[in-house]
């Protein structure tokens, strides 16, 4: 469901509307193509015009930083992922994810279920690959096989589920299979509960104001 339509989206549109110059889109499309698969691109540059960038290529993806301050952001989460113990790459907080998938350095990878993804929302330009199926959240036998044909196992992965637990076992069955720079998205999309059974209140991706769509 990554191809999902979200031109309805708050903040989203038309790109013949958003965008005046249908060359410097497609232009933007295969700059992020070559990070994300080409329909999560287009849902990516489509989101850049919404929020302002005019269609420059070079501007598609918001907040783009330095190469050794996003190399700095890879290291010191292994450093910490080393000493914990962790059996993957590491963890990085939501906005730490932001900064590396939006300036294309990282592909971001929605492990929730479809179910999710459509009524709860998702990130723009993210893959789908669901680690779990269904209301019953039957576990899914091809989840690494699906990640590999998806993004490759020397990709820079970013997994992202609902409170960061999900995509902690998906990144760990990831390294097992061989991937070499997988990384869990901590809070997830959601986060956690509150005391009143609640999320969105304490933390996750939505609280700290990350892009995002609905349906």
């Amino acid at each position: 469901d990554s191809g999902d339509d979200h031109d309805d989206a708050e903040g989203g549109g038309d790109l013949d509307q958003t965008v005046a110059d249908g060359v410097e889109v497609e232009r933007a499309v295969d700059r992020v193509g070559d990070v994300v698969d080409p329909r999560a691109a287009r849902e990516l540059v489509q989101y850049g015009a919404g929020i302002g960038v005019d269609g420059d290529h070079d501007a598609v993806l918001a907040h783009a930083q330095p190469d050794d301050a996003l190399d700095s952001l890879l290291d010191k989460a292994r450093r910490a992922a080393r000493e914990a113990g962790l059996p993957y790459a590491g963890g990085l907080a939501p906005n730490d994810a932001w900064t590396l998938f939006s300036a294309g350095a990282a592909v971001l990878v929605d492990v929730r279920t479809n179910e999710e993804r459509k009524f709860v929302g998702h990130v723009p330009g993210s893959v789908h690959v669901a680690w779990a199926t269904g209301t019953g959240m039957t576990r899914n036998p091809r989840f690494v096989k699906e990640l590999e044909a998806k993004v490759g196992k020397d990709a820079v992965v970013l997994l992202l589920c609902r409170s960061g637990k999900r995509s902690a076992a998906a990144a760990e069955a990831a390294a097992r299979a061989g991937f070499s720079a997988v990384f869990n998205v901590l809070e997830g999309f959601e986060g956690e509960l509150d005391a009143d059974t609640r999320r969105g209140g304490l933390d996750g991706w939505r609280f700290h104001g990350l892009p995002w769509v609905q349906d």
